[in-house]
């Protein structure tokens, strides 16, 4: 070192070198930010976060989130210097560092634990995927949320099992995105006291300086919103910072924002306030002179002093290790006082089922005029929430169309005066929604949310970030095809059904009638991993019989055969989801009438369908079949793969139009008559295929 430092300035510098060298050498990623907020988050993981970076999963831990996630190598350098151990899906530690100094090296490279933006999952002690701007803050709610509703339920005298707070980074363009506008509206009329962002007031972005497109008062919104504000004029400033945090853990009537004032790089003079450092690499000759500027070995590289390691075991890791320790003393204590609230407890944190969860569910008779998938869904989701307490959730302002409101008496509503409801209300915010939702699965609580099939674009980048981190969060969307009628184009969904498949990893589910929805839910909460999108009618659906047809059960798989030829060799396949399916059964029973065999398939889903054996596919998709009409009331996009280029799809082409449903069903083509005539041109077309043959 050139001249002696602190041990507090030495980790800073440590934090910040670890970041512009990673950044270097894989010549990609973003330096500026890791730099500026060294000193604002190593105030915070140092002195206040109760955190144990042996047990990185403890459940009353503080949660850190850092939205701006192109700031990553901030959060990764922590993680290396406080030492945090990697944990298995299943929970178990595996004795190793999270982040390794060679994972640090190979920054943005394959396999490395530190990819360009934080990945859940991926790299333990990350609490969150972020990288599209504002959803970590949202999804942040979403925790502060969790950590609300687990203390009203869990806490008793002499057992605080629940007190944990959220604190998230976040930088100009999550303030910019609305989503984060919304979920900050949502925090703020919630009075959720637990929650504290810091806001990153560095007047860039990456096109320049944020005068360019962004003037507004931050402070002021927050205020409007019902938050507390404290500002810190200087990011360096460790005496400012931490009355900040206390502010903050002081502050228990709102949520607090923390406006700091930074410059995006320090380092040399000629970079101090440059959206160059924010976005791409220092270069070799900018970082030398960054390194003099900190007093640090200018040719070091990745230099690690021993004592900055050590000095975070004597402050989190002891802290946050003595916390850790108190609290399972204490729950081994509460077991013994409560044990039923322990093993919900225990079954919650990990993702299991309580005994009976599904008691209470039956099937539903034959009944010609049947119900409405989004009535049928209310009966068993209510039935469900009776017998999984930590199901919660709410909509976004429509329960009483998505008719997703839990309607027995304890349910209650969850506001800033009863955090034990669990009704939650959204307000008309589709993007926080989901993204607070996502947070309070990763919180362990089993969350759904709900609103309109055409409102899921609102919802898309949370519901694809859900895939990511493979978390089973529940989506109701209800108003599922053209078949909302008179409200016209705008609420009627065409696309939206293609492009929620075409997510990796996310189930949708389109059940064809009342059985189906039960069997959908059973799936649904057996879900460890996956989220889920549940798609259901306004309108009433035929409840099928099932003496006569295929059992609904046959849902588990994705697809299956409903009505069959009675040799069990058809001509003709029949293939549709949702009110479709009904639609195909009655085109079913005419053509067998008339001596055609025919076979009707339900595909609810099309990806579980996709992950049977090829060996049943095969057989309730004859691939010697070429006869194959599908139909469906949206977009044609994806049905190819199951008719084939021969085949014949039923679907929306273009948007939909303002009118009655059954006008709606016969311009487009949603009728007996259609169907019939798509089916017989298949069979001949197949039948001219032969003969050429």
């Amino acid at each position: 070192m050139n001249e002696p430092q602190s041990i507090d300035l030495k980790c800073i510098n440590t934090i910040r070198t670890l970041s512009m060298d990673a950044v270097q050498a894989a010549n990609s990623g973003h330096p500026g930010t890791p730099m500026a907020l060294a000193p604002v988050v190593y105030c915070l993981w140092q002195n206040f976060l109760r955190f144990d970076p042996e047990d990185p999963i403890w459940p009353n831990r503080d949660r850190f989130v850092l939205s701006a996630g192109h700031a990553s190598m901030l959060l990764y350098s922590m993680l290396h210097l406080t030492g945090v151990k990697s944990v298995s899906k299943e929970y178990e530690s595996l004795g190793e560092q999270s982040v390794k100094l060679d994972d640090i090296k190979n920054f943005r490279q394959m396999n490395s634990k530190c990819p360009g933006h934080p990945e859940y999952r991926w790299t333990s002690g990350v609490e969150t995927t972020t990288g599209p701007l504002g959803q970590g803050v949202a999804t942040s709610v979403g925790m502060a949320v969790a950590g609300k509703w687990m203390a009203k339920r869990y806490n008793r005298p002499d057992f605080e099992l629940f007190d944990f707070n959220t604190y998230a980074v976040c930088g100009d363009g999550c303030m910019m995105e609305g989503i984060s506008g919304e979920a900050a509206s949502l925090a703020g009329h919630l009075q959720l006291s637990n929650l504290c962002w810091i806001y990153d007031n560095n007047h860039i972005t990456i096109e320049g300086n944020t005068a360019l497109a962004f003037s507004e008062d931050v402070a002021t919104r927050f205020l409007g919103y019902g938050w507390n504000v404290v500002r810190v004029a200087d990011a360096n400033d460790l005496s400012t910072l931490t009355r900040a945090f206390k502010t903050f853990q002081r502050t228990t009537d709102r949520p607090t924002l923390i406006v700091v004032d930074s410059h995006i790089a320090y380092g040399a003079p000629s970079k101090q306030d440059t959206s160059g450092a924010h976005g791409e690499p220092l270069g070799e000759d900018e970082i030398k002179g960054t390194k003099r500027n900190y007093g640090w070995p200018e040719d070091a590289k990745f230099l690690v002093p021993e004592e900055a390691p050590q000095h975070f075991r004597e402050g989190i890791g002891k802290r946050g290790g003595d916390l850790r320790k108190a609290w399972f003393d204490k729950i081994a204590a509460y077991r013994a006082k409560y044990p039923d609230l322990a093993d919900e407890l225990y079954r919650m944190q990990h993702r299991q089922l309580p005994e009976g969860w599904d008691k209470g569910l039956a099937e539903f008779p034959a009944d010609a005029k049947g119900a409405a998938g989004r009535d049928v869904s209310a009966k068993v989701l209510n039935i469900l929430a009776k017998n999984v307490p930590w199901l919660i959730g709410g909509s976004a302002d429509l329960s009483p169309s998505t008719k997703t409101r839990l309607t027995f008496p304890e349910a209650g509503d969850f506001s800033a005066t009863d955090r034990g409801g669990r009704n939650m209300h959204f307000g008309v915010r589709e993007h926080a929604m989901s993204a607070v939702l996502n947070g309070m699965s990763l919180t362990k609580v089993r969350p759904f949310g709900s609103g309109f099939l055409i409102f899921s674009d609102y919802c898309k980048p949370s519901i694809r970030l859900a895939a990511i981190m493979e978390l089973p969060v529940i989506w109701i969307f209800t108003h599922d095809s053209i078949g909302v009628g008179e409200d016209g184009p705008t609420h009627q969904p065409v696309e939206q059904l293609a492009s929620l498949r075409a997510i990796p990893g996310l189930i949708t589910l389109r059940p064809c009638d009342a059985n189906e929805v039960v069997e959908a839910w059973r799936l649904i909460m057996k879900l460890h991993h996956e989220p889920a999108v549940l798609i259901l009618t306004r309108q009433a659906l035929p409840t099928l019989d099932r003496s006569r047809y295929a059992a609904a059960s046959g849902l588990s798989r994705g697809g299956y055969v409903l009505a069959d030829a009675k040799d069990g060799k058809p001509d003709v396949l029949l293939l549709a989801t949702g009110s479709e399916v009904s639609l195909c059964v009655g085109v079913y029973e005419q053509l067998t009438k008339e001596g055609i065999k025919a076979r009707v398939v339900s595909m609810p889903s099309w990806e579980l369908f996709d992950h049977q054996p090829e060996e049943y596919r095969n057989s309730v998709l004859p691939p010697d079949v070429a006869a194959r009409v599908a139909v469906e009331q949206g977009s044609t996009l994806g049905w190819a793969r199951y008719v084939g280029l021969t085949g014949e799809c039923i679907g929306m082409v273009t948007f939909g139009a303002s009118a009655p449903l059954k006008e709606l069903q016969k311009k487009f083509g949603f009728t007996p008559e259609k169907v019939m005539e798509a089916a017989k041109r298949q069979l001949a077309k197949a039948k001219a295929g032969k003969q050429l043959r």
